[in-house]
């Protein structure tokens, strides 16, 4: 009886050893008002899942009063799914807390999605209550500092403009990112000074330009809401009309000459031609000349000559 009752000792001591964690983590659960079955316990180690992991994530949500609803809010279930699916479950539950607290409308199904969509809900949620600025053109994947646009007349203004925007959780999935938002941005902002007839008008009155981004509409179809578009700084570049006159008129300039240099040369040729012209003229003038002597002989021989020298003479 003696050896039972130790056999019966040791295992009991190694039971509670095996399932202390499992235990502890209950009792944690159990004292913090957040209903834990200790056998589902020892299901989530089955499931390869971190019991500790769900366990702060459900009562950190109870503690901040959160997805209480037993149906749809943050059940234990709804929390092994994702783990399973590779989310990450106590950024989720932090990025719902902080939506809770600032007011906005964020389900943990939403967060779970936004989450497992590849994007960091707690940055997003953060940058949502705390809008970001953004400088545009963005110095660390551009290698310009500024923006250039030319003035319809002619004159170059260098800018560089800061975007504050915030994230609008409702389009964060499938959404552009801030990349697009610099782009859209710097286009609208070289349209808006295109379209100006002087860059003095853009230099006293700066906020037009503003104004005249925003009323596009750039964050359609984005991930970010733009609450504001400020020139941070102008500076005046080259006049890049008088340059163009400038080459306009030196390429008119080569042309110019190009035209004469083809005339001059056409002139030469056509004088070319004449010499040629001149000298086959002459070359049979002289072929004409040789046929004479040979034309008299033929006539000697014939007797034609001295006939025709007898007529002359008034011979019979």
């Amino acid at each position: 009886m003696i050896i039972i009752g130790v056999i019966c000792l040791l295992l009991g001591v190694a039971l509670l050893a095996l399932f202390w964690n499992y235990l502890r983590l209950w009792f944690q659960a159990y004292v913090s008002n957040v209903p834990m079955n200790p056998f589902s316990l020892v299901g989530m180690s089955l499931r390869q899942v971190n019991p500790k992991t769900i366990v702060d994530a459900k009562i950190r949500a109870m503690q901040a009063g959160v997805g209480t609803d037993p149906t749809t809010g943050i059940t234990t279930r709804r929390l092994e799914a994702h783990y399973l699916a590779g989310g990450n479950v106590p950024r989720v539950i932090l990025a719902i807390i902080a939506a809770h607290r600032a007011d906005i409308d964020l389900d943990f199904d939403r967060a779970a999605a936004i989450d497992l969509a590849g994007r960091d809900v707690l940055d997003a949620v953060q940058t949502s209550v705390n809008p970001k600025v953004i400088d545009c053109p963005d110095p660390a994947n551009s290698p310009k500092t500024t923006l250039s646009a030319v003035a319809k007349n002619g004159v170059e203004l260098k800018i560089r403009a800061r975007v504050t925007v915030r994230t609008n959780l409702a389009q964060l999935i499938g959404g552009a990112t801030e990349e697009t938002i610099i782009a859209r941005v710097g286009e609208g902002i070289i349209t808006a000074i295109g379209s100006a007839a002087d860059h003095l008008e853009v230099m006293e009155n700066p906020d037009r330009i503003s104004k005249a981004v925003l009323e596009r509409g750039l964050d359609a179809h984005t991930a970010f809401e733009i609450v504001s578009i400020d020139i941070a700084d102008i500076d005046i570049g080259e006049q890049i009309g008088a340059r163009l006159q400038a080459d306009q008129a030196e390429a008119d300039t080569r042309k110019a000459r190009a035209l004469a240099e083809q005339r001059r040369a056409d002139a030469i040729a056509h004088e070319q031609e004449m010499k040629a012209q001149v000298a086959a003229n002459r070359a049979q003038v002289v072929l004409a000349e040789a046929e004479v002597p040979r034309a008299m002989a033929e006539a000697f021989r014939q007797g034609n000559l001295q006939a025709a020298n007898a007529g002359a003479n008034g011979a019979p």
